[in-house]
């Protein structure tokens, strides 16, 4: 199992949720920890830096 560290970019068209955030999360690997870091609402995007494992 390895750990990498990932930049996620989410629309927010809708407003954001936390299974939202976990379910693009998982496209990736198994989230350790994730947090919300920058919002841009004029471009309606927020970024998300997360740990994640993969087998």
């Amino acid at each position: 199992m390895t750990t990498h560290y990932i930049e996620l970019e989410i629309s927010l068209e809708e407003p954001l949720t936390v299974s939202q955030v976990e379910e693009e999360l998982k496209k990736t690997g198994e989230p350790l920890r994730w947090a919300i870091t920058k919002v841009d609402r004029e471009q309606g995007k927020a970024i998300v830096e997360a740990v994640v494992t993969k087998a």
